[in-house]
């Protein structure tokens, strides 16, 4: 596992060839993103929280030339406010993107000038011409699919990245909905794709841990949608909201032998 500077050397040396993308998983639902054009943070949590069970791999200033940071709602373990500032003076180049209702008060928070964050909401998108890269958005149900009562904006969104050829889906914190497999194969198939497993309960309900799809319903989506691959996540991070990613590998291999899935290691370079 490589953490710290030899993380972000791994990160910089490597180079992606044509319809290549590598990325490495920092825990969590958090990945660093690298095509030939672009590299994208999704959802990095680098807090040193209380009851993590996997530590940081990076410190927030380590985290440089970065061109993109994602996050996909405003729970701590997705949209880091004691990394995204740190982030910013690494990478200051970089834009933020994040649901459109938080785009105000996290700019506020932060002392980001008027753009630095872009907003988006489900089924709108940004493109950045100059490095082809394009990212869509679309509402996740974590647990409920939300809307603003007033404006209609959903505080929980997934993203579709499509860059260098390749097009990539980060669900965020969501359970499937009615529709999500019909945004999801509207277009062109998918190269990769990020899911989190740990599933739900009445006790994690109750303490106000709000949960996301099962590893069978993780599963289900991934055999209809048909990515190149499939990566589970958000299943280790915290003792109370834990899942067994070998149920995932288990129930994927015998109902969709065809597809393909990773399961690793932090810190460790994977290329698709």
């Amino acid at each position: 596992m490589l953490t710290g500077k030899q993380l972000m050397e791994d990160i910089h040396s490597y180079t992606p060839g044509e319809g290549e993308a590598a990325f490495w998983w920092l825990g969590q639902l958090s990945y660093i993103v690298k095509t030939r054009s672009v590299v994208i943070a999704l959802d990095p949590y680098l807090a040193p929280s209380r009851g993590r069970r996997i530590k940081p791999l990076l410190a927030p200033e380590e985290l440089c030339g970065v061109d993109y940071v994602l996050g996909s709602h405003d729970h701590a373990d997705h949209i880091d406010h004691t990394a995204w500032p740190g982030i910013a003076k690494a990478s200051p180049e970089a834009r933020f993107v994040a649901p459109a209702m938080f785009v105000e008060p996290l700019s506020e928070e932060f002392g980001f000038p008027q753009g630095k964050i872009l907003g988006l909401d489900d089924g709108r998108s940004f493109q950045d011409k100059e490095k082809g890269v394009t990212i869509r958005a679309i509402a996740a149900a974590h647990e409920q699919l939300d809307q603003d009562p007033v404006t209609g904006l959903h505080p929980s969104l997934g993203y579709i990245l499509e860059m260098d050829g390749l097009r990539i889906y980060h669900s965020g914190d969501t359970c499937k909905y009615e529709g999500l497999e019909t945004k999801l194969l509207a277009a062109a198939p998918f190269d990769l794709m990020f899911l989190p497993i740990n599933g739900r309960d009445g006790v994690r309900y109750r303490s106000n841990c709000i949960g996301n799809m099962d590893f069978r319903e993780a599963v289900d989506l991934a055999g209809m949608v048909k990515p190149r691959l499939c990566v589970p996540g958000h299943y280790e991070m915290f003792e109370n909201n834990r899942e067994d990613p070998m149920l995932f590998a288990e129930y994927i291999e015998a109902k969709y032998p065809e597809r393909h899935f990773w399961i690793g290691g932090h810190g460790v370079r994977v290329v698709i």
